[in-house]
């Protein structure tokens, strides 16, 4: 993960440990929202585009390179990413004939800060830093 994204994850953690969550647990609409982002990268193709996505942020990839790398066929990549892109977790953009998809970093921190906000601040159990660091 770039240093600049992991340096913004810890501080937005941090945000949300004192307090200034994301969602009130009572905010039916926004549970929904996260609950379906969670699920567009529930499957193993997807969990692995947005994190392949992620490696090349900010730039992003163009569509065909995301497939080589990840050994996925094209018309299956297409429907796993126009799914992320449903879900607003990737943006794509188009530059002359390639499509060009990158990681929408502010969609995923705030999902992020949701789950943190939610189940890890009330009783502190897990410092920011600890959860944007890898094994």
């Amino acid at each position: 993960m770039p240093p600049q994204l992991t340096f913004s994850i810890v501080l937005l953690l941090s945000k949300y440990r004192e307090g200034a969550g994301v969602a009130k647990k009572e905010d039916p609409e926004l549970i929904t929202r996260y609950a379906d982002m969670l699920s567009a990268m529930g499957t193993e193709p997807r969990l692995r585009i947005v994190r392949l996505l992620l490696s090349a942020h900010p730039e992003g990839m163009v569509v065909g390179d995301v497939g080589d790398e990840l050994g996925i066929p094209s018309s299956t990549l297409s429907h796993h990413l126009e799914k992320l892109k449903n879900e607003d977790l990737v943006r794509v953009r188009r530059e002359g004939t390639y499509l060009w998809y990158s990681a929408n970093t502010e969609a995923l921190q705030e999902l992020l800060g949701f789950l943190y906000a939610e189940c890890c601040t009330r009783n502190k159990a897990i410092e920011p830093q600890k959860i944007v660091c890898c094994k």
